[in-house]
């Protein structure tokens, strides 16, 4: 497996990886309570994992798993959203990726890490059987 050695905590003020989404908290994507839905912010993250998990495999990807799901801060309605994405490890057909979210929020520090979480995806064939990863990852 390749494997990168990039630590990052809830307290960094840098994003790990490059960003891969970008969209804007809306009031549909509310739970009860006003806040946006945690369910919403993980698709995001999802989709932006995708985009990038296509990038590496140069072709069709599923999510396998999410592991280590973690809500640091609440994200509000008119948060824009970004999603950043590294990749830990790429394995025979699958790659592990670390995601997090971060808000660009009004009258607030430049950015504020809200979530993070590590993302499997597995590459797949027009069949939807996996097929192999390309190892050289020098030009995502």
């Amino acid at each position: 497996m390749v494997e990168k050695n990039e630590t990052a905590n809830a307290d960094s003020t840098m994003p790990r990886g490059d960003m891969c989404t970008r969209t804007l908290a809306m009031p549909s994507d509310t739970n009860p309570s006003g806040d946006i839905f945690g369910g919403w912010l993980m698709s995001q993250m999802d989709i932006a994992g995708g985009v990038l998990a296509s990038q590496i495999a140069e072709g069709r990807v599923a999510t396998v798993s999410v592991d280590g799901m973690t809500f640091h801060r609440p994200v509000y309605v008119g948060d824009v959203v970004c999603v950043y994405g590294d990749i830990d490890r790429i394995g025979t057909t699958s790659m592990v990726l670390h995601l997090e979210a971060w808000v660009l929020r009004r009258n607030q520090p430049p950015r504020i890490k809200v979530t993070e979480a590590t993302f499997t995806f597995v590459a797949i064939d027009a069949n939807g059987r996996p097929r192999p990863v390309r190892k050289d990852e020098a030009s995502v």
